[in-house]
């Protein structure tokens, strides 16, 4: 799992939201630069192969990437367009930070809205300190905070997004996986709905990386991508059985200060079991960086939001027949459906996904 990239960066309605007149001109005139200053400084990928001044290292992942882009296209039914035609040297950590925030007694993740992307649960920035500069703000307004690097973004087909070169750090399964994530924000995104848009990407990235490797006659690294997806569902549950232990602690009328030395020995147990979880995977510490971090309730949702109903998705697939177009066109006529309505028929694909990992 990608734990530098919990959350989407600002999906870039800006444009549109400065000229219908938003009042919020300060955050949109960030957003609009910063996606500016970056489509200025694309180069045409195929220039870059051509040219002999480019490193060894960088050729040999952008031909990668121009390979998996096609087959993306060709297998997935991917969008055949002009994203990730292009490069950009950001020479940046994170092309953006994004900020989390709950309540210091809630789950609930709280949203912001713009005009084109909708409501989601978190808010973009291309500057590191502005990102913390409002994560403190809200902090100030007893909200739990966190603030992540993003690798990349979608601007959802708006736009001829770059591959960015911090979307090309570590491995090939990585960062092809991010593209495969980034062009299904193109096939299907919903307004409001943050956990269906991620867990649906989410899936495509999963199933993609999957026939990638086959398709490249890799099949002996599917099983260890498939092991290190196992150790991100059992991440996942441990963050499960906490939200869960969490939620009743917060339904609790307890004072204040009762309820936070609580909620301290929820988290300070999670660290615990963790523990335990490394014992598991023989010692595989790739989490310990996401724990050496303040947990809080932001954290809990920031994660989350990417893959609580992937199971769900795969249920869709199964039922599509594992066509690729057909799944799309049933994942779409669920995102169509109500809010409260498509929440019910994710419920039921989950527990159908549920049953049948159940059964013999």
């Amino acid at each position: 799992m990608r734990i530098n990239r919990l959350v989407p960066a600002c999906l870039l309605a800006a444009t549109v939201a400065v000229l219908g007149g938003c009042s919020n001109v300060g955050y949109y005139s960030q957003a609009v630069g910063g996606h500016v200053r970056l489509m200025l400084a694309r180069e045409p990928i195929d220039k870059l192969l051509a040219d002999a001044t480019t490193s060894e290292e960088l050729r040999g992942k952008l031909r990668t990437l121009v390979d998996a882009r096609q087959f993306a296209v060709e297998r997935l039914q991917l969008p055949d367009n002009d994203s990730y035609d292009s490069y950009v040297e950001t020479g940046r950590d994170a092309v953006t930070w994004n900020v989390v925030a709950a309540g210091e007694f809630s789950l609930q993740a709280r949203t912001w809205c713009f005009p084109v992307a909708g409501c989601v649960s978190y808010r973009g920035y291309f500057d590191k300190a502005d990102a913390e500069a409002y994560a403190a703000q809200l902090a100030a307004e007893d909200y739990d905070v966190s603030v992540g690097g993003a690798s990349a973004y979608s601007t959802l087909g708006w736009f001829d997004d770059p591959v960015l070169d911090t979307m090309l750090r570590g491995t090939d399964v990585r960062f092809v996986g991010t593209l495969f994530h980034e062009l299904a924000h193109q096939v299907l995104y919903v307004k409001d709905d943050s956990n269906f848009n991620e867990a649906f990407a989410t899936f495509v990235e999963q199933q993609g990386v999957r026939q990638w490797l086959a398709e490249r006659g890799e099949s002996e690294r599917i099983e260890a991508y498939n092991a290190s997806q196992q150790r991100v569902v059992d991440f996942l549950g441990l963050l499960r059985q906490t939200r869960d232990e969490l939620q009743a602690l917060y339904a609790q009328d307890l004072p204040d200060a009762a309820m936070r030395t609580a909620k301290q020995a929820t988290f300070d147990n999670m660290r615990d079991a963790y523990d335990l979880l490394k014992q598991q995977w023989g010692g595989y510490a790739g989490y310990d960086n996401w724990f050496r971090r303040e947990l809080n309730n932001a954290r809990l949702v920031a994660v989350s939001t990417y893959r609580r109903d992937v199971p769900a998705f795969q249920a869709m697939y199964e039922e599509a027949g594992q066509d690729m177009s057909a799944f799309y066109e049933l994942a779409r006529r669920v995102g169509k459906l109500p809010y409260k309505e498509r929440r019910s028929r994710i419920a039921e694909y989950d527990a159908k996904a549920a049953g049948k990992l159940d059964s013999p």
